[in-house]
């Protein structure tokens, strides 16, 4: 049993902070990191420190040290942080923070995040979950910690931040224009239990009020529906030009094709003329929040 002073004096390893490595495809990924890697080790070098020594005064082991200046392993900011206090960098080092941070994030949740950030007007019908950009971060945890086969519990928290992190398309001004249809059946559904599932329905109904948000409910009762084929996405930009997926279209891969965009966007419309208005669905969604 080791002590409050052993625990301290620990360094910590990779068994301390799995999940944290680069993706080898993600070369954007792989140059950021190497930069900042290469950038540690210069510094260390020039103030005549091992890697050890170093090691030891930002709290980790050695081989973490060489890995993460090898650009091996993303650095936490907590790495960089005192990494900088450490080689006296006057805040450079822990500026690369504001750059790492976003490779942390898989390419496929940064370029969607980056597609979500200047899109003018997004649409999302949603089938199975509640749709990402709504998403408490209760809520997601439980989500993506269902997943089977599982993910460590550092790769949840890893695909939370970056699902929240596309959140701040809320925050733009100008406002995108945003609209989502949610099944009822989903909405009735306590993931992650009683008090997680009402944070949720709170969350839903404060995003319903927005100026700029349209949401809507797919009543349990319809007796057509034209989403049975799956998720639907529609992200439209400034220049004229959009994108679309759909989980039972075109082998569900991003399209760009203005006949493919024009048969989904038939399909969302359609899907939203079927839903319960968005006066009734904010009805719903306080009558299912009262039923908790």
């Amino acid at each position: 049993m080791t002590t409050v002073d052993e625990d301290a004096g620990r360094l910590k390893t990779e068994a301390d902070e799995p999940g944290w490595e680069v993706d080898p495809d993600d070369e954007w990924g792989v140059a950021v990191i190497a930069t900042v890697g290469r950038q540690l080790k210069l510094r260390r070098e020039a103030v005549g420190m091992r890697a050890g020594e170093f090691g030891k005064a930002v709290g980790y082991g050695e081989d973490m040290v060489y890995k993460i200046e090898g650009g091996k392993r993303i650095p936490r900011q907590e790495y960089l942080d005192k990494a900088d206090d450490v080689l006296k960098a006057g805040g450079l080092i822990a500026a690369t923070w504001e750059d790492v941070k976003k490779v942390r994030y898989p390419k496929k949740v940064r370029e969607l995040g980056k597609l979500e950030a200047n899109a003018v007007e997004i649409g999302v019908y949603e089938c199975n979950i509640i749709a990402g950009l709504l998403q408490t971060p209760e809520h997601a945890r439980a989500v993506i910690g269902a997943a089977q086969p599982p993910y460590s519990p550092d790769d949840v928290e890893r695909m939370v931040a970056a699902r929240l992190a596309r959140q701040s398309v809320f925050e733009r001004d100008p406002a995108p224009a945003l609209s989502f249809v949610l099944e009822e059946g989903v909405l009735r559904r306590p993931i992650g239990g009683t008090m997680a599932w009402r944070r949720q329905l709170e969350r839903l109904l404060e995003v319903g009020r927005l100026h700029n948000v349209v949401l809507q409910v797919m009543p349990m009762n319809c007796d057509t529906h034209s989403g049975l084929d799956g998720r639907i996405e529609l992200l439209k930009f400034s220049d004229g030009t959009a994108v679309g997926r759909s989980d039972g279209a075109f082998n569900g891969r991003p399209t760009h094709d203005p006949k493919q965009l024009r048969i989904l966007e038939l399909r969302y419309g359609t899907i939203r003329a079927q839903a319960l208005s968005p006066r009734e669905s904010l009805a719903r969604i306080e009558q299912l929040l009262g039923e908790t």
